[in-house]
Order: C-alpha cells, then sequence, then structure tokens
C-alpha cells in the first residue's frame, strides 16, 4: 500500500475540503492531532513491512504471479468497425487506464512499476479476447476526475478501475458489464465507536477521491458530514491513520483492501449502503468495443477466469467470490 499517496513519484493533491459546497478551514487542533498521531502512522508503516511474516496474513505486493490465470490470446480476433481496436491494432498493443492504489483491485508496485488486482485481471482478460497478448498492455494511472476526459482524448483505450456504472456517466463514455457489483462503505479506526453507518457523519470529516460516485452520494444524501476530497484513497487512509479525517468512504472492496493490510488499525463501519456496478469504460461512441468487451466478459464468466481471477486477487482480502452479475447490453446510442 502507498503509505505516502505517491502517484508516479508525486501524489498531486487538489485541496478541495467542502462543507455543502462550501470550502472549509482545518478543525482547531488539527495540527496538534496530527503530530501526537506521528507514533500511530509509524506503527502503521511497521505493521505494513511485516504483514508478509505473519502467519494468515495477506501479501504487502499482492498477489502471487504464479497464482494468477493465464489466458488464452484470440489471435484470430478482428474487430474492424471500432475505431479504438483498429488505432490499438496499428501501434500493436492497448493502453489502459487503472487505478494504482487500491490493494487487490489496481495496485502499482512501486519498486518494479508491476500492477496487480482483480481490475488488472479484467483488464488483461480483455487484452486476450481482443487478439493482444495481456503482457503487452501499457497501464496507465488515471485519477477518478479523470476518467471520462481520458477516455474522450483517445489517452487509453479502455477503463478498468473500481468505475461505477451510472446514467449521468453514460452520457459521456460506454460501459462494458457490470462485471462486479460493489457496494459504498465506511473505513474508520479499530478504536471507533461512534461510526456506525452513514447516519453517524453528522460533523464528522469524511474523506473520499474527487469526482468520485461516493464522494458524491455524501455530499447529497449525508450534507452534515464534512466532505474532504483528494485525487486518491490511498491519501484519505493516510489522512484517517493520522487523525486528520474521522473516516473514509468508498466502494467496498477498496475498503476491503486496505483494512486487510491494517486490521489492527483499520476497520469497516456498519454494512454498504448502495449498489455500485463495475463498468469497463470505454469511447462513447465505440459500441463495436463495447459489445466485443461485454462477450468477452460474458466468456471470461464461463470458463472459470473470472473467479480464478478474483481468487487469487481480492479474494485475498477473506471475502468469498460472489456470483458475477448478468452483463447489461444496453442498445447503442
Amino acid at each position: 500500500m502507498n503509505r505516502h499517496g505517491k502517484r508516479n513519484g508525486q501524489e498531486k493533491r487538489n485541496g478541495q475540503e467542502r462543507r455543502n459546497g462550501q470550502e472549509n478551514r482545518r478543525l482547531p487542533g488539527a495540527r496538534t492531532r496530527g503530530r501526537r498521531a506521528a507514533g500511530l502512522v509509524l506503527a502503521g508503516l511497521a505493521l505494513l513491512a511485516a504483514a508478509c511474516g505473519k502467519p494468515g496474513s495477506p501479501p504487502v505486493k499482492g498477489p502471487k504471479p504464479e497464482e494468477l490465470p493465464v489466458y488464452t490470446v484470440d489471435k484470430a480476433f478482428q474487430l474492424p468497425d471500432s475505431p479504438t481496436w483498429r488505432a490499438a491494432k496499428a501501434r500493436g498493443h492497448l493502453v489502459v487506464g487503472a487505478k494504482e492504489d487500491q490493494p487487490y483491485l489496481g495496485e502499482k508496485d512501486p519498486a518494479t512499476g508491476v500492477y496487480s488486482g482483480f481490475d488488472i485481471e479484467i483488464a488483461r482478460m480483455m487484452s486476450a479476447s481482443l487478439g493482444f497478448d495481456p503482457k503487452t498492455i501499457r497501464f496507465r494511472t488515471i485519477a477518478s476526475a479523470n476518467r471520462e476526459t481520458a477516455l474522450q482524448n483517445g489517452q487509453i483505450d479502455y477503463y478498468v478501475g473500481t468505475y461505477t456504472i451510472n446514467a449521468l456517466r453514460k452520457k459521456q463514455v460506454g460501459f462494458a458489464g457490470p462485471y462486479y457489483i460493489a457496494g459504498q462503505s465506511l473505513l474508520v479506526r479499530t478504536d471507533e465507536t461512534d461510526i456506525n453507518g452513514p447516519q453517524d457523519l453528522a460533523g464528522k470529516r469524511v474523506c473520499s477521491a474527487a469526482g468520485s460516485t461516493p464522494l458524491q452520494r455524501i455530499q447529497r444524501e449525508y450534507p452534515k458530514a464534512i466532505a474532504v476530497a483528494y485525487d486518491t484513497y490511498s491519501v484519505c487512509v493516510d489522512n484517517l491513520l493520522s487523525l486528520q479525517v474521522d473516516a473514509v468512504t468508498t466502494d467496498d472492496t477498496i475498503l476491503m483492501g486496505f483494512a486487510a493490510k491494517a486490521p489492527d488499525e483499520l476497520k469497516i463501519a456498519g454494512k454498504p449502503f448502495s449498489k455500485e456496478p463495475y463498468g469497463i469504460g470505454v469511447p462513447r461512441g465505440d459500441n463495436a468495443l463495447r459489445f466485443a468487451l461485454d462477450d468477452a466478459i460474458q466468456a471470461h464468466e464461463k470458463n472459470g477466469d473470472w473467479k480464478k481471477a478474483y481468487d487469487a486477487t481480492l479474494g485475498l482480502s477473506g471475502v468469498p467470490a460472489p456470483a458475477p452479475p448478468a452483463v447489461d447490453r444496453y442498445p447503442a446510442s
């Protein structure tokens, strides 16, 4: 886990700290609390460094390569009706948008630059079905707030990174899937007793990623909470450990990974309070690519690749694989 919230060497914080749409000043005493919490943060770092040696603990840097599925490349695949596929074919590889700081979902090893996690495996199996060797994928880290722009500008061919399908986003990009159903939840410190669900967030500082569905839901449905936004969830978790915020909110899949890597310090509070269907984002007009990815998702669910990928990645958090959701092949627009 990237304990300092860094991306490509430096994490750019967006500095948004809003309450009911207005800028908030740091609460009195926050700086003092941060100093008192220095030992806690250092303890968290030590825990993560030692976790791989504790019986039953998940590996710090994600799944073991030898336990990941091997996907058969469809070398005869052709998709001439897709401009995105044609461009990728001409360059010889796919460019895929992803997250890099989400344990067991989309995580980048800072030492090797290798991405791992369930979303990464979804991206790799899609690549094989589209006729590209998964080893040739060039992953590009894209923050939540920049996903639509990256697809619209052709910076990436498709995006796999806890990307919730909703009506508003369908107006900007296309979605294949869903390939997984998550639910929004809350991550708190283990000694927290006052927060057991979103109904307890009044006056609490709640952190999430800028531009994310979870942040928007908190601002819309729980306006008495003090919403704090950063570019990545790892920064939110860092601030939770250092007592700068009271909770982190996003999909339970993401929070499961953080909690599993620091079980003595972090826990999930209450039950999920939404449904978040994860989809693969594609350029909005490229229906040929979207339908091809729908076919690929169904094929990999049927042949067992989906479950094998889950068990080797997100399953390390201790939650068994659910039944995959039905693909929503909505009409071309």
